[in-house]
């Protein structure tokens, strides 16, 4: 299985240029979740690309989302291992023109560079490096969502997910890679909630006493909802969208927030809806009327022994690769990890290529890490069967 191994870095070795020059294209695809065409083109690219190995490739079409992509390389008979990654990004449309591809003092930058584009080229070059040097212990099946920024809010991918995942052996999510050699074996899971509150708009001036301010109104309820969170429990409330109003001059007759929840355990999240709900149904300020709806969210990812084995099997290719050795990270951002988990699959997370500042314009990737974690997780999928 050195053998194996070594032929597998000596590919990714070979074909730096190449993975930057796809790592480029990529980028150069605006695919933000609410652009169903980029991600689509994205998923066609990819296609085509497993396609010169001769994978299995299924693009399975989502009507309100980007695509969905699984592809399976190896044709042994036995129970795959999973990458898993998305191909939307959180950036708008026209963000391209400002932020183009382009690299720095070692690091890359451009919309989706760290979250997650960079992985997606490590994905494939795993692929295609265990495809040439002849690795045959299991199939590698790569699972990609369209619309994993925005919770899956317009399509079933998360079914999805645990489908295609389930009677897998262990899942690597090619997310963003910490700086602090952080592999995520746990996740908190996320709920968003919207809340509308109407009530009755008049001159500020001539008539205040008719009038019903719904800002007001919505005040009392952020105070509220920001007071539920519950660190013992890692629960947290926010409020982090605001909006009301017209005109200075008037008492406000709508009102809006959107509200982020975080929670560690599934069993929570029937809980926290019946808090919401029961802030919603309180009226702070009378002939006011409020309207609440569930917008998306995460399952968490849990903590399980089986994750922890998982990430001793990084944690040995790292200490045989001499490297820095990782340590075992629990953060509260979600991801499509928590689905393989619920499948009943091992899995680890933020195997992706380093860097920092996601989702915001300053994003970047360690240029470097690319080819490092594309060699950490083949030897990965090679050690998984010699180290369990």
């Amino acid at each position: 299985m050195d053998n194996v191994k070594q032929k597998a870095f000596d590919f990714i070795d070979n074909h730096h240029e190449e993975m930057m020059s796809l790592w480029e294209k990529l980028v150069s695809i605006e695919s933000g979740s609410l652009n169903k065409r980029g991600i689509d083109a994205v998923a066609e690219e990819i296609k085509n690309q497993l396609d010169g190995i001769g994978a299995s490739t299924t693009i399975i079409s989502m009507d309100k989302a980007g695509n969905m992509l699984t592809s399976l390389s190896g044709k042994v008979k036995a129970a795959p291992v999973l990458i898993l990654g998305h191909m939307d990004t959180v950036f708008a449309d026209g963000t391209l023109k400002n932020q183009p591809f382009i690299v720095k003092e070692g690091k890359a930058y451009g919309p989706g560079i760290l979250d997650m584009k960079g992985g997606i080229v490590i994905a494939l070059y795993v692929m295609k490096a265990l495809h040439y040097a002849g690795y045959a212990v299991r199939p590698v099946k790569l699972i990609l969502a369209g619309d994993e920024e925005v919770g899956h809010r317009n399509s079933n991918a998360a079914k999805r997910i645990i489908e295609e995942a389930s009677g897998a052996v262990a899942a690597f999510n090619c997310e963003t890679g910490f700086l602090d050699n952080g592999i995520v074996v746990q996740r908190k899971g996320s709920a968003v909630f919207k809340m509308d509150v109407t009530g009755i708009a008049v001159h500020a001036g001539n008539e205040p006493e008719k009038g019903r301010s719904a800002i007001l109104e919505i005040a009392h309820k952020v105070i509220a909802i920001q007071n539920l969170t519950d660190w013992k429990k890692g629960t947290t409330f926010n409020v982090g969208v605001i909006s009301g109003g017209t005109v200075v001059n008037a008492v406000p007759g709508q009102a809006s927030i959107q509200i982020d929840v975080r929670y560690v355990e599934p069993d929570y999240l029937d809980h926290i809806c019946e808090q919401i709900e029961n802030i919603a149904n309180k009226k702070y300020v009378p002939d006011t009327t409020t309207t609440l709806t569930q917008l998306a969210g995460f399952s968490p990812m849990k903590h399980t022994a089986e994750n922890d084995a998982l990430f001793e099997v990084v944690k040995k290719t790292y200490a045989e690769l001499q490297l820095a050795a990782p340590y075992a990270k629990i953060v509260g951002g979600g991801s499509d990890s928590a689905y393989a988990v619920i499948a009943g699959v091992p899995a680890v997370c933020a195997m992706g290529v380093k860097g920092g500042e996601n989702h915001s314009p300053q994003e970047f990737a360690v240029v470097d890490t690319l080819f490092e974690r594309a060699k950490i997780l083949a030897a990965c999928i090679i050690n998984r069967d010699t180290c369990l």
